[in-house]
């Protein structure tokens, strides 16, 4: 008989660099709701839906690719890649790379601002795009990834990255 083993059901929710500085940092354009408890909404909705969110948070785009590779196997991946979202290459290629859904988010409208923000060289190879909704984005990035990966009842008839 053979065993076909459970899906794993971790979700990652990733934020690259100076978000660690969310709730601080120019409160105009990224409101006043601290990193910690933007992620214990996003951990808390998990456990509704029945699945574990792991937070990491990482200046580094060195790191923010070895997290992505990291987590290549759960059920999705909820990134906001901050700045390396309009040029890293790298952080392409490891979205690109993995099979799980990732979402992109971010929580400034980045179209209502300067020029270079509006183009993402991560969003073509995302499965989801979500920005300008504040850190609410990333509990919508939550139910997005978890409505693209196939044991997902939600995703029946939808396609995954």
């Amino acid at each position: 008989m053979s065993h076909t083993p459970e899906p794993v059901r971790k979700v990652l929710l990733l934020n690259g660099p100076n978000l660690n500085l969310l709730g601080t940092r120019d409160p105009d354009q990224y409101g006043t709701t601290a990193l910690a408890e933007a992620e214990a909404r996003v951990v808390a909705l998990g456990e509704e839906l029945g699945v574990e969110v792991l937070c990491a948070q990482r200046n580094g785009e060195g790191d923010l690719v070895d997290l992505i590779h990291g987590a290549r196997d759960w059920a999705g991946v909820v990134m906001n890649p901050g700045a390396y979202a309009h040029y890293s290459i790298a952080l392409r290629d490891a979205v690109d790379a993995v099979e799980v859904p990732v979402v992109e988010v971010h929580i400034s409208n980045v179209y209502a601002r300067e020029t270079f923000r509006h183009t993402s060289v991560t969003a073509p190879v995302a499965a989801g795009y979500i920005a300008g909704c504040g850190v609410l984005g990333y509990e919508l990035g939550l139910r997005a990834a978890l409505q693209r990966y196939p044991w997902s009842p939600a995703s029946a008839g939808s396609s995954a990255k």
